[in-house]
């Protein structure tokens, strides 16, 4: 089991791992076949030297991509020390501490880029990513109510942050 920042040469396999997220889960933002399959789109949007405000973490098992931990940061001055956050783990990498692990990661990365609050949106019945967005200190703020429609129904979200230590503004 390997936790580490994606680099440009995995983007092949982070896409094969996200069109398999697609099929596996409802609990994510596409349904299959709504993905771009443009390797090049997104090699670029992995984090390198000119992005390194973000941070796009892989979790790997037998060197195969099974998981995902992905952090914008807000781009504007007033919102810079907030960024949002996006994870996905299949199947077969679950109930690993994968999760748990990624957000280790994030916690001490968001220190370091003196970020102070960090946010997230989870649909509402999806029971193990709250508890582990809890165990890590996310508190719900509100609901988003029928924001996806997933299977021809209505899915509520809630939107959950964490404030970190802040700095002098």
């Amino acid at each position: 089991m390997e936790i580490r920042n994606v680099k440009a040469e995995d983007a092949e396999a982070f896409l094969k791992m996200l069109l398999q997220l697609d099929t596996e889960t409802k609990n994510m933002m596409y349904e299959p076949g709504e993905r771009s399959t443009d390797i090049e789109r997104l090699r670029n949007r992995i984090p390198s030297g000119e992005n390194q405000g973000d941070l796009l973490i892989g979790s790997f098992l037998d060197e195969e991509m099974v998981g995902f931990l992905s952090v914008s940061r807000g781009e504007f001055i007033r919102i810079r020390h907030r960024a949002y956050i996006v994870i996905g783990i299949l199947q077969k990498g679950q109930s690993r501490g994968l999760g748990s692990l990624m957000f280790q990661q994030l916690m001490d990365w968001a220190v370091s880029k003196g970020i102070t609050r960090l946010e997230l949106t989870v649909m509402s019945h999806n029971k193990a990513a709250i508890a582990l967005y809890k165990k890590f200190g996310f508190e719900i703020e509100g609901i988003k109510r029928h924001s996806l429609i997933v299977d021809g129904n209505y899915v509520d979200e809630y939107y959950m942050a964490k404030l970190l230590e802040a700095r002098n503004i």
